[in-house]
């Protein structure tokens, strides 16, 4: 299967693990060599219910049983899609009233950019430096990492990037800005946590220059730190929010939602402003539905707090200098890249799944399912400790 991987799948680097999967339960992922490995990374934030969850997985057969793709998106009225844009909004502040449901993050994205350049009829982009938000062409324009940009230009024009958390660079929000887009938490650059009340300050300048607040929750969202989306802890609520990863529990799936005002812009003038055949797909629905009426009634929100706690208070050693990030999404700093991709093949070895940051290589990946028990993580963190002693 490894052999077969490697010659007929395209591959993103020259250093894919090529990891055999058999099957995977739970916090653990099993390989075709028997063994069993502790999942400290969650698919990238996805498998927000740990694997193969039999609410998500008893979701998708009985949906399965019914029907599966009948019509491109907006079409037709199918209960699950309905039932999990109507629990969003339940689940949300105001102004955010209707869900527009996509393949990805990276199209929900490129689709909220469309939506505030159609709502304000303005052209103008504002960005962060060090921010990542998928790959598509327009989610890239609005990535604020050059080395991943510079051999797909040209990209979106019209596109500014200021400094996250640095007050100073407002005045480049002005009334011909669109939108600012940022990830409320930056994840690629380290995990990085907005100041107390940076948001805040964001928020006023855009309402004072009319331009739309779009906040990138596609990996703290469907409650990995605490909230079901991170601005609930910020004081803020955005105009336009952006989803994805795991909200699907292990499925691909993404979604932008914004008030009803601004979303019915995109059905008129043109119409189909924006479109997807698969977006809205039933079994995907089925299974999104599934995990976030878990996340929200299972108290798993409630246990985050505690989880990092303990994350926090084991994983001091000498070789650690710091950690960032909130909840269950933590990057611990091993301070040169070679070391942290050697501790996380060291990690692998010894049956424990660690990845690592993009841009930051020295930041070592922890986004466990919420699902994670407190000896799993005393597990996973000694595997950690015990790698530092020895290397």
């Amino acid at each position: 299967m490894q052999k077969d991987f490697f010659i007929y799948q395209a591959q993103t680097t020259k250093f894919a693990a090529g990891f055999e999967v058999e099957k995977a339960v739970g916090s653990y992922i099993y390989g075709t060599d028997g063994r069993k490995y502790l999942d400290f990374v969650a698919g990238v934030s996805a498998n927000t219910l740990g694997h193969s969850h039999p609410k998500v997985v008893d979701a998708i057969k009985e949906q399965a049983d019914k029907y599966l793709h009948v019509m491109v998106y907006g079409e037709y009225a199918q209960e699950k899609p309905i039932a999990l844009c109507k629990l969003l909004a339940e689940a949300t502040p105001d102004p955010l009233e209707v869900t527009y449901l996509v393949n990805s993050g990276a199209e929900a994205i490129d689709g909220s950019l469309k939506l505030a350049k159609r709502y304000t009829g303005r052209e103008e982009i504002v960005s962060f430096k060090d921010s990542y938000h998928g790959n598509t062409h327009g989610a890239l324009s609005v990535s604020g990492h050059e080395a991943h940009k510079r051999e797909f230009r040209p990209l979106l024009p019209m596109v500014s990037f200021i400094e996250f958390n640095n007050e100073n660079d407002f005045d480049k929000i002005t009334e011909k800005t669109a939108c600012v887009i940022l990830e409320t938490i930056q994840g690629a650059a380290g995990f990085l946590v907005p100041d107390s009340d940076y948001l805040i300050k964001l928020k006023k300048r855009c309402e004072e220059v009319g331009a739309l607040l779009i906040l990138d929750e596609i990996q703290p969202g469907f409650g990995r730190t605490g909230k079901l989306f991170s601005f609930e802890h910020f004081g803020i609520v955005p105009d336009i929010l952006v989803m994805g990863k795991g909200m699907g529990g292990g499925v691909p799936v993404g979604a932008f939602m914004s008030s009803r005002e601004m979303m019915e812009t995109l059905s008129h003038s043109p119409k189909l402003g924006h479109i997807t055949t698969f977006g809205g797909n039933p079994l995907i629905a089925a299974a999104s539905y599934a995990t976030l009426k878990e996340v929200l009634d299972s108290g798993l929100m409630d246990e985050v707090a505690e989880k990092e706690k303990l994350f926090r208070e084991l994983l001091v050693h000498p070789k650690i200098k710091n950690i960032n990030g909130k909840g269950l999404m933590l990057a611990v700093n091993l301070g040169t890249p070679e070391y942290t991709l050697e501790v996380a093949k060291k990690c692998m070895e010894k049956g424990l799944i660690v990845f690592w940051q993009l841009y930051r290589n020295e930041y070592l990946r922890i986004s466990p399912p919420l699902t994670l028990s407190l000896e799993e993580i005393k597990e996973g963190c000694q595997i950690i400790l015990d790698i530092l002693n020895e290397n």
